[in-house]
């Protein structure tokens, strides 16, 4: 069955460095900006940005030794509770490609994985596009 990408004001394409890593944080903090501004967003996870929403990182990261007691919230936690609080106007997509390529199959429930070749679909479907990191 054909899966119908919702139309959003926004996509945003996260690929490689620094997108792979907790130097996500300034592209999650212009989603949330756009998402609490009232606008729908997507955004298509790509390279090494698909490990981010892998189930096996739990729902926090390992304990810090400068704040044993302090329980940080893993990367695929923090994009499962942004798909939770606005469910309607954040879709969140992960490379078929990249994912296999790297390993990264058991994303969190939320992701679905798409084609390659389906990320034209996701292009149409945003007014507008942004590429962040690296092709």
């Amino acid at each position: 069955m054909p899966t119908k990408v919702p139309h959003t004001d926004v996509l945003m394409t996260v690929m490689g460095s620094p997108h792979e890593s907790d130097l996500i944080t300034s592209a999650l903090r212009l989603a949330q900006s756009l998402l609490e501004g009232g606008a729908a967003v997507q955004i298509w996870a790509c390279g090494y940005a698909t490990m981010l929403t892998q189930q096996g990182l739990g729902q926090s990261k390992p304990r810090n030794l400068a704040e044993w007691s302090t329980e940080y919230p893993s990367m695929a936690a923090l994009v499962q509770g942004m798909l939770t609080a606005f469910p309607d106007r954040l879709h969140w997509y992960a490379c078929r490609f990249c994912s296999d390529d790297r390993g990264a199959i058991a994303h969190i429930p939320e992701v679905p994985l798409r084609a390659p070749a389906k990320f034209a679909e996701h292009v149409a479907a945003a007014d507008k596009t942004l590429y962040l990191g690296v092709m």
